[in-house]
Parts: C-alpha cells; sequence; structure tokens
C-alpha cells in the first residue's frame, strides 16, 4: 500500500488494531489463538465486542441464532438494513485474523461514519456471526444459517458432552424456539471483509481480491473392495489389493482435479481422509475409502468433475481387479455468486480508494454464502503473509485491514443512496 493511501483513509487503523488485539488476549494461554463458540473464552470475547460495540454508540442485542448484533439507525429506517460483520470463533490454535479482521472492520466503518458525521437512510447492523468455524457440535456457520432461516432443526439436538446445541445457543444468548420466526427480509446488502487464506493477492501484490463467488464444496466417499489374502505366500500377479488400486485412484483423482483447475473458474479436489481394512501388516487390503472434498466455483463444472470422475473409477477397478462401487455424494453446497450490483460498487470503491485489485473465487466456505440466500451479498479480500491461515502464524498488516476497511467505507456510502434507487 502506498504512503499516500495511508494516511489519507477515512478509517482510524489504530483502532481496528486494538479489537483484533484485544480478542487475540483472549485465548487459551498454550493455544493461540483459540477461542471456540460455546465456550467461557468464547463469551469473554463475546463480552469484549459488545462493549466495544456500545463504546461505538450502537444498540446491541443478540438475536434468536445467537448472532451478536449492533445497529445504528438510519434517517429512513423503511428502506431496510444494510450489514457488514464476520465472526469471532476461532479453529483450534486458529489464526488471529480469520474473522476477527471482518468484524473490526465492519465496527470500523460505523465508528468512521459518526467521526465524520455522516448519517445513512439505511440502518445499518454490524454483526459477529455464532460459530463460523467447525464447532464441538461438528457443525458450521450456525448464525448465518440461523439467519437465513435455513439452520437444520435437527441440528438443535446434536450433543457434544452434556451440552446440546440447543443449550449451546441459549447460553450465549440465543432463543432456539424463536428460530423459526427469524429469518431476516429487511437487509438489503450484506458485506464481509476477509483475509484471503491464500497467496494469491500477496504474490500478485495486489490490495484486495473482489470475491466473485463462494465455492460450492461436494464431499465424495468412493469405497474399493478388493480381496484379503496372506502377504507372503499370494503371489503378486494373483492379488486384489484394494489399496494398490485405491493409490491409482488418489492419483488419477489428482491429475483429474489438476485439468480442470486449468479450465473455467475455481476448482479444486482432494483426498483428505483415507482408511483400509484389515490394516494388518501381513495382509493383503482388502478394502479402502477414499474422501474427497472437491470445490467449484461453477457448479456445470462440479457436475462434470462427477461423471468423469465415476469413469476413472470403472478403469482403475478394471485394471486392477478390484470393484469400486459408484461415487457417494454425502453432501453437496452449491456455489454462491457474489451480486452483480455488489461487486461493480465494491471495484468502484477500490478505485476511489486507490487499491490495487483484482476479481477472484473464495475456495473456502463463509457465512456471505448463506447471507447470499437471503440477501445481495459479496466479499472482499485482503492479503495474508504467505497465504497461511488456520494456524498459529496467521498474520495480516493491520495497514491492510485498514485499506479493506476504507473500501467497505466507500461501498457502504454508495450502496446506501444505489439500493433506493433500484427500489
Amino acid at each position: 500500500m502506498s504512503t499516500s493511501i495511508k494516511t489519507n483513509l477515512p478509517v482510524d487503523a489504530s483502532r481496528i488494531a486494538g479489537i483484533v488485539n484485544g480478542l487475540a488476549g483472549i485465548t487459551e494461554p498454550d493455544r493461540p489463538y483459540t477461542r471456540r463458540a460455546f465456550t467461557p473464552l468464547f463469551l469473554e470475547g463475546r463480552a469484549f465486542l459488545d462493549r466495544r460495540f456500545r463504546a461505538a454508540g450502537l444498540e446491541t442485542r443478540i438475536d434468536a441464532a445467537g448472532n451478536l448484533i449492533g445497529r445504528r439507525k438510519g434517517r429512513k429506517s423503511a428502506l431496510g438494513t444494510l450489514m457488514l460483520g464476520s465472526h469471532s470463533d476461532t479453529v483450534p490454535e486458529g489464526g488471529r485474523f480469520d474473522g476477527i479482521a471482518g468484524v473490526a472492520a465492519a465496527l470500523e466503518v460505523a465508528r468512521a461514519l459518526s467521526d465524520g458525521g455522516i448519517e445513512l437512510d439505511h440502518d445499518l447492523e454490524i454483526v459477529d456471526f455464532l460459530a463460523e468455524e467447525v464447532s464441538i457440535f461438528g457443525v458450521s456457520c450456525v448464525g448465518s444459517r440461523g439467519m437465513a432461516g435455513i439452520l437444520p432443526d435437527g441440528w438443535l439436538s446434536r450433543v457434544q458432552g452434556e451440552l446440546s446445541l440447543r443449550q449451546g445457543i441459549v447460553e450465549v444468548g440465543g432463543d432456539p424456539s424463536r428460530l423459526p420466526a427469524l429469518k431476516r427480509s429487511d437487509i438489503k446488502a450484506f458485506l464481509e471483509l476477509h483475509i484471503e487464506q491464500g497467496p494469491v493477492l500477496e504474490t500478485g501484490r495486489l490490495d484486495i481480491g473482489v470475491v466473485t463467488a463462494i465455492s460450492g464444496i461436494t464431499r465424495i466417499e468412493i469405497i474399493v473392495e478388493g480381496q484379503a489374502d496372506h502377504a507372503g505366500t499370494t503371489p503378486m500377479d494373483h492379488r486384489r489389493d484394494a489399496l494398490v488400486a485405491a493409490s491409482r485412484l488418489v492419483l488419477a483423482i489428482e491429475a483429474l482435479a489438476t485439468e480442470f483447475s486449468k479450465g473455467e473458474g475455481h476448482f479444486t479436489a482432494t483426498v483428505g481422509e483415507f482408511s483400509i481394512e484389515p490394516n494388518a501388516a501381513n495382509v493383503v487390503p482388502s478394502r479402502a475409502r477414499l474422501l474427497i472434498d472437491a470445490r467449484a466455483e461453477l457448479q456445470p463444472q462440479m457436475e462434470k468433475f462427477i461423471v468423469e470422475l465415476g469413469a476413472l473409477a470403472a478403469r482403475v477397478a478394471g485394471e486392477a481387479g478390484v470393484t469400486i462401487a459408484p461415487a457417494n455424494v454425502i453432501s453437496d453446497n452449491h456455489p454462491t455468486p457474489g451480486d452483480p450490483l455488489l461487486l461493480s460498487t465494491l471495484e468502484e470503491s477500490c478505485g476511489q480508494i486507490g487499491a490495487r485489485h483484482r476479481r477472484m473465487a473464495s475456495g473456502a466456505g463463509h457465512d456471505t454464502a448463506w447471507m447470499g440466500r437471503i440477501t445481495r451479498s459479496a466479499m472482499i479480500f485482503i492479503p495474508c503473509r504467505g497465504g497461511r491461515s488456520h494456524a498459529p502464524d496467521e498474520w495480516a498488516e493491520n495497514d491492510d485491514i485498514a485499506l479493506g476497511t476504507a473500501v467497505l467505507f466507500d461501498a457502504v456510502r454508495r450502496l446506501d443512496k444505489q439500493l433506493q434507487e433500484k427500489v
């Protein structure tokens, strides 16, 4: 970022750092930076944010899904709400910026508006979503799914130890009994700032990534059935080794995914789970299980990948003399494209601030994906060092967060006018 940009931003970088550093200090001492949802440390972090929200003049509340919301009333509340935010929970030994930077940026937009004596026509809400990361209950994006009215009712009965998700939401101040009526219809636009969690911006010496879409995530299970035999007495050319076949399949999946990644839109596929049976040194493996995590910016690419994966598995099965069952799609969340108006507005704001930017897809999931079910939604990325994330050494420069915050600040002011013209 150039010095001229740093000194002319409409936001206060030191206040942003105060939020990030304040939350970083609320962690398990021997596991930085750990503040998982539904733990006492998470509640301590929430109390810290609530104090900062109130000090900024925001009216705070916890909604039915356990989201912390700070509201700044607009001149024409009937127009609806502009919402900014992210999440403050972390993964175990996770980063100090993932989610937190977005909450700090959103709060600073509200403070900068007040500093400048700027009144919006729309209401402005700042949100800290509950449990964006995979929680102790094994599910994620609890708060944003709840706000969008699509939190599965069955999830509320999920249990960790003696605590259910239903009880966990109550303990953070939510009210699961009101979830059926929570779905918001007043939100006219949602924006989220987040660290990139990848190396593209840093490598390209860019300031901002304007997120075109949040990739869909499909999890695919493949079972390879061979035959168990004695490892010492069965000739090599008489074996039906499930592990050998599965190994060939893993390499072939990597090659296939690499080809897809060279095509249209963002695409990745990873064999993230792998197990064999009977898993004994002196037995030819009889069974192997693979779980593929595949992510695509464009749904047709995912559908094509699954078809080609089936053909690939059939070929490997024939060559290795094993049986490979048809691919079992465990879960299939479709991509969420960014709203075209919001994307163009964010690019205009980048130009106004002087931020070097590019359009790019997100390979990771975010609360924005669920907010996109109920309103115009979009994200911006800021660089993170080495592309590292979900690790103690995750790092984003405060000046980069401040620049992204300035882009949000400008975009909010533009949208406050533009959305009225769209009515």
